[in-house]
C-alpha cells in the first residue's frame, strides 16, 4: 500500500494503471482527487501552503490504509498528498483503493479520506485579500470520521 508525500504534482491516470497493473483479481477501482478550491468560508483563496511533519505524516497515513485493509477486503490502496504552495484548481490529494468489488472499494475509499482529513498531520494556511489565515478543522470532518 504505496504512501507518498511530495511536493509535485501527481497524474492520476498513470498512479491508477500502475496500481492495478498485472492483478486480474481488480473488479474496482475506487479514487478520490482533492483539489485547492479558489473561494472557502466566503473569502477567495490566491494560494494554499501546506505543511506537515516529516516521518510521522507518512506513518499516519500509512496507519490509515492499514486500518482499511483490516475492515475491508481490498487488495491494494495508494494515497499520495502533495506539501507547499499551491494553487487553485492544483491537486492536493490523491486516493486509490482496488479491491474485487465495488462496495469494498468505495467503503475504504472514503474512509481513508476521512481519516486523512481528521487524524493526518497536516497544515493548511490560505492566502485571502484578507491576509493569511489558518485552515480550521471543520466539525463535518469528525462526523464523517466517528462513523466509522
Amino acid at each position: 500500500m504505496p504512501v507518498r508525500v511530495q511536493q509535485h504534482d501527481f497524474d492520476a491516470g498513470a498512479e491508477i494503471a500502475a496500481l492495478r497493473a498485472g492483478n486480474l483479481n481488480v473488479g474496482a477501482v475506487a479514487a478520490f482527487i482533492g483539489t485547492v478550491r479558489d473561494l472557502n468560508e466566503g473569502a477567495g483563496v490566491s494560494a494554499m501552503a501546506l505543511e506537515h511533519y516529516p516521518g510521522m505524516t507518512e506513518r499516519a497515513l500509512e496507519d490509515i490504509c492499514t486500518q482499511a485493509r483490516g475492515r475491508w477486503n481490498i487488495l491494494d490502496a495508494l494515497v499520495i498528498h502533495r506539501y507547499g504552495d499551491l494553487a487553485p484548481g492544483d491537486q492536493i490529494v490523491l486516493v486509490v483503493v482496488t479491491s474485487a468489488h465495488r462496495g469494498e472499494a468505495f467503503a475504504a475509499c472514503e474512509f481513508i479520506m476521512d481519516y486523512l482529513k481528521t487524524q493526518a498531520p497536516f497544515w493548511k494556511k490560505e492566502r485571502t485579500p484578507h491576509g493569511e489565515r489558518w485552515v480550521e478543522a471543520r466539525e463535518s470532518d469528525d462526523e464523517a470520521a466517528a462513523r466509522w
